[in-house]
């Protein structure tokens, strides 16, 4: 049984880099269905072609790629967004994931770092640039104090638990499969029931909600 193909999305305001992208994804078997130069472009094409993946810089002339996140993530859940970044400032790091973002790679990562990382966005995984998701994972800590009053989470199956467990130690589906000896069509069934109970949108936001509750420690 063959691969579905993923389709991308390239977002960046360089003609040449972003056509340079979308050709290096093209003949790595992605279907690159669209490319946009800001973000009023990227928000109208991503909501027409509703791409799995949308591959986004942050700087894009006068316009904000984080603010084409949060609108694109918010109108299409199913789309996910990588940043590919010139900038590895923590600020805006923290800011594209705060919008949405599922992953974050600076623009010095090699051709074979994005493949990797556009692929494993598609499946559902938080991909980052070595030593930023140790960033992201300490500001959730952070601000992992709970208000008082604050309400009971919905209850989880233990399996679920067992897999949000591993979410929030950074392990991919496969990985937990393995791990859970589940197959790993069982763990994204997993995955999504958590997904849907606790009304979260992409697996950042599940490791976050893990790591708020404890779930990450031994």
């Amino acid at each position: 049984m063959t691969e579905r193909t993923i389709s991308v999305m390239v977002v960046d305001d360089h003609p040449m880099w972003r056509d340079g992208v979308a050709r290096d994804l093209a003949e790595n078997g992605f279907e690159v269905t669209a490319t946009a130069p800001d973000a009023p472009a990227a928000i109208r094409i991503a909501r027409a072609v509703r791409p799995d993946v949308v591959l986004m810089d942050l700087n894009l002339g006068t316009t904000s790629g984080v603010d084409a996140t949060r609108e694109i993530t918010a109108a299409s859940p199913d789309t996910r967004v990588l940043v590919l970044s010139a900038s590895g400032e923590h600020s805006d790091v923290l800011e594209a994931v705060k919008a949405g973002a599922s992953g974050y790679l600076v623009k010095s990562a090699s051709s074979a770092e994005l493949v990797d990382a556009v692929r494993r966005t598609a499946d559902g995984d938080p991909v980052f640039t070595a030593g930023l998701a140790g960033l992201v994972l300490g500001e959730y800590r952070r601000m992992a104090d709970a208000p008082e009053g604050a309400p009971e989470p919905p209850r989880l199956t233990d399996r679920e638990t067992d897999v949000l467990r591993l979410v929030a130690k950074g392990l991919t589906a496969r990985q937990i499969a393995e791990r859970l000896v589940l197959s790993h069509r069982t763990v994204e069934n997993h995955v999504q029931s958590t997904l849907r109970k606790l009304q979260l949108h992409n697996r950042v936001e599940l490791a976050r909600y893990a790591i708020e509750h404890g779930l990450d420690e031994d």
